[in-house]
C-alpha cells in the first residue's frame, strides 16, 4: 500500500491541475455575451447639441434579417442620463413607446423620421469620439452598437422651432 501512495499523489495532484485549465469550447461560449439574433445595426451616430444642455439625436439603420417580428421597447445611451424612441412626422415630434421590425423590414432612424433622443449627456462626449447605443428589445434580449459622436448642428435643421423643454428633467 505504501508503494501506492506516490502514485496516488501524482494522479491527484494531475487531477487538481487540471481544474486550472481553460473551459471546454461548450462551456465558453455558454458565457459569451450574445446579440439578439437576426438583427443587424449599422450607421450609428448621435448629433451633439449646439447647446448645452439640450438633448442629442441618435440615428442609425436596423435590419431584421430574423423570421419573427421583433418589438423594440427601449434604448440607452452611454453617457446620456436618459434616452426615449421619437418619431417626427410634419411639424411634430411625439414619444415612441415601442417599434415593431417586421421579419425582412429595415428601419431607419433618420432626420426628420424616428430617431433616439439622448437627454442630460455626459461633458465627456464630444465630436470624434464614440459612444454606445443598446436597444432593448420585449423579449428583454439586448443589442448594442458604437455611436459616431458627430459635431453639434450635424444635420439638425428640421429640429429649428421645437419644443424639447417638456423633456428636460
Amino acid at each position: 500500500m505504501k508503494r501506492l501512495a506516490p502514485l496516488f499523489l501524482a494522479v491527484s495532484l494531475a487531477a487538481l491541475s487540471a481544474c486550472g485549465q481553460q473551459p471546454a469550447k461548450d462551456e465558453a461560449a455558454s458565457t459569451a455575451p450574445e446579440a439578439k439574433p437576426g438583427l443587424t445595426l449599422s450607421e450609428g451616430t448621435l448629433v451633439l447639441p449646439a447647446v448645452k444642455g439640450n438633448p442629442a439625436a441618435g440615428y442609425f439603420t436596423l435590419i431584421n434579417t430574423g423570421d419573427k417580428a421583433v418589438t423594440l421597447a427601449a434604448v440607452s445611451v452611454t453617457g446620456a442620463a436618459r434616452a426615449e424612441m421619437h418619431e417626427t412626422t410634419g411639424e411634430s415630434m411625439a414619444p415612441l413607446a415601442t417599434l415593431e421590425i417586421k421579419p425582412g423590414e429595415t428601419v431607419k432612424f433618420e432626420r426628420g423620421g424616428k430617431h433616439v433622443m439622448a437627454f442630460e449627456l455626459d461633458p465627456a462626449l464630444t465630436a470624434g469620439g464614440t459612444t454606445e447605443l443598446t436597444l432593448t428589445f420585449a423579449d428583454g434580449d439586448k443589442l448594442s452598437a458604437p455611436l459616431k459622436l458627430e459635431a453639434p448642428g450635424g444635420g439638425m435643421e428640421h429640429m429649428e422651432g421645437m419644443d424639447h423643454s417638456e423633456h428636460s428633467n
